[in-house]
């Protein structure tokens, strides 16, 4: 799927906002914006084609600096706290002011899109750049909209993007001068002094995690899906670095999206975007060769260091361990059209435990699911935060509690009668250590995960039974005895482990970490999911 050049550049009025800019450069083909990037000296054409640019000072979002305008809508649905911060209307006011009176004074870029591949959920979105790069972030990750589709364009929402606008903390009630401030009743979302482009398709997954389950009873997702030939649905949860894009990107199945995904009353899966946006750390053609191949003209690469022959080394993490890159979904040659499936036939908790203690898989019991997506479990390795040193537990609740405008059990409760009445199969997979924790063990194989994974959705590892799975005694989770292109011994975590003794401890160590995070939820869970954490 290509679209043909546009050589004539468009224009619009952007006064109803207020922003009286003479230089609007509205809905730029791709190459436009690659090319202006580089006149700019704003990024670098790699050997594969890609922009990469440098996104400054942020290399990574930045959850304590996003705000929620408190006011009818929100006051007594959001969750509010360290993850849901409130700021005033008239703050809101004051601050967007100032912002399009800066913009006024530069040369900004425009784009028409769209989130929700379901026509019923469709969400028009105008995103107003300070930057043309960022634009293209927008053309990528959005879904596209056709010629005939712009002629009348409404947008439902509106994001304003300025990197270089700082906020003054002691007058618009930020933390510091970058933000990311949502405003449900206006339907607008601001995003300054930041060049990290997450923030951008963060910002409309937030707004779609408060408005589909309060005004559609649909469950917004922090997952991946991807379906087979049988129209068999997968959907895969994590968090960053646990392998969600890089597992959905299965040569043998069609990929209906990398990231974010709403789950129906009528029983669809459908992908929030146009693209994916992939952790390219360590990336290489044999390992992950659909994303690799995906990184042609149009992708943009964030942060990765790019040699004088316009090689780029994904193994150089100088700038950030965050390395990404994005791309609109038809760089993936195996895709479902439109983005849409069936209720999903698996799920698959994606987590990197870095204290090499969870099995490669386990399957869950409706209650164990609801816990352990409650708790949202994967862990922090040394130099991937400044002061971590050793593994550290990283809980975020549904996998995704930086998005979640509302309290962690709604989703839990909506996921879990989702599963039940679909019955659904729920796994928990590791893709982090075996052998011993980090700086000991190694990582799990990818070929190890990848078969554990095609044997699970393919019915190959049985339906449980005490002769074909084993009870984890520390967190009471079923993993099986045998798995096809598996080593046996790989499946039961303790016999990785040299020293077993010391296996225990870090089991118990890992489980109270799970239990003393749980606290928090268990006033609003029930007796069936409290049972499903470790013992």
């Amino acid at each position: 799927m290509t679209e043909e050049k546009t050589l004539v550049t468009k224009t619009i009025s952007l006064k109803k906002y207020g922003i009286d800019s003479p230089l609007v450069n509205y809905q730029l083909h791709p190459e436009d914006l690659h090319e202006i990037t580089i006149d700019n000296k704003m990024g670098v054409e790699t050997s594969s084609g890609a922009l990469a640019v440098n996104t400054g000072t942020f290399t990574g979002r930045a959850p304590k600096d996003r705000f929620i305008v408190k006011d009818q809508i929100t006051s007594d649905k959001v969750w509010w706290g360290e993850i849901n911060q409130p700021i005033l209307p008239e703050k809101f006011d004051a601050l967007y002011d100032k912002m399009v009176d800066y913009l006024s004074l530069q040369e900004i870029y425009v784009r028409d899109c769209y989130a929700c591949a379901h026509k019923d959920y469709r969400m028009n979105i105008r995103v107003i750049n300070q930057y043309s790069w960022c634009n293209l972030f927008a053309y990528n990750m959005f879904l596209r909209p056709s010629e005939d589709e712009l002629e009348n364009f409404k947008e439902d929402w509106l994001i304003v993007n300025a990197p270089e606008f700082k906020a003054d903390p002691s007058v618009n009630g930020t933390r510091q001068g970058n933000f990311t401030i949502i405003n449900f009743t206006k339907k607008i979302i601001l995003i300054g002094g930041t060049g990290y482009t997450g923030e951008i398709k963060k910002g409309i997954f937030s707004a779609l995690n408060f408005i589909l389950p309060v005004f559609r009873n649909t469950l917004p997702m922090h997952c991946s899906a991807n379906v087979g030939k049988d129209e068999d649905v997968s959907i895969f949860f994590g968090l960053s670095g646990t392998g969600k894009t890089t597992l959905s990107a299965d040569p043998a199945r069609k990929l209906i999206g990398d990231d974010e995904h709403g789950w129906t009353l009528d029983n669809h899966i459908f992908n929030f975007e146009g693209g994916c946006y992939a952790k390219v750390i360590n990336l290489s053609e044999e390992i992950e060769p659909d994303i690799y191949g995906a990184i042609t003209k149009g992708a943009l690469l964030e942060n990765v260091i790019v040699d004088k022959q316009a090689e780029v080394d994904y193994t150089d993490t100088s700038i950030t361990q965050n390395t990404r890159v994005s791309y609109p979904i038809h760089h993936i040659k195996n895709i479902q059209v439109p983005s849409i499936g069936n209720n999903p036939k698996n799920i698959f908790f994606l987590t990197a435990d870095a204290f090499g203690v969870l099995p490669p898989i386990s399957k869950l019991t409706p209650g164990q699911a609801a816990y352990h997506f409650i708790s949202g479990y994967t862990a922090k390795i040394a130099g991937t935060e400044d002061g971590v040193t050793e593994p550290v537990p990283s809980f975020s609740a549904c996998f995704g509690a930086p998005f979640m405008p509302l309290h962690p059990t709604v989703y839990a409760e909506m996921l879990s009668k989702k599963i039940k009445d679909a019955n659904v199969n729920v796994w928990l997979v590791n893709t982090g250590w075996t052998g011993g924790p980090y700086g000991v063990g190694s990582r799990m194989k990818l070929k190890y995960t990848r078969a554990m994974i095609q044997a699970a959705m393919s019915g190959k590892l049985g339906a449980y039974s005490s002769e074909t799975y084993t009870i984890h005694p520390t967190f009471l989770i079923a993993y099986p005895n045998q798995c096809p292109n598996v080593p046996s011994e790989v499946l039961c975590p303790k016999n990785t482990w040299e020293d077993k003794q010391a296996y225990d401890i870090k089991a118990n160590e890992l489980a109270n970490a799970f239990n003393k995070n749980f606290e928090k939820f268990k006033a609003y869970a029930d007796e069936t999911i409290i049972s499903g954490g470790p013992a």
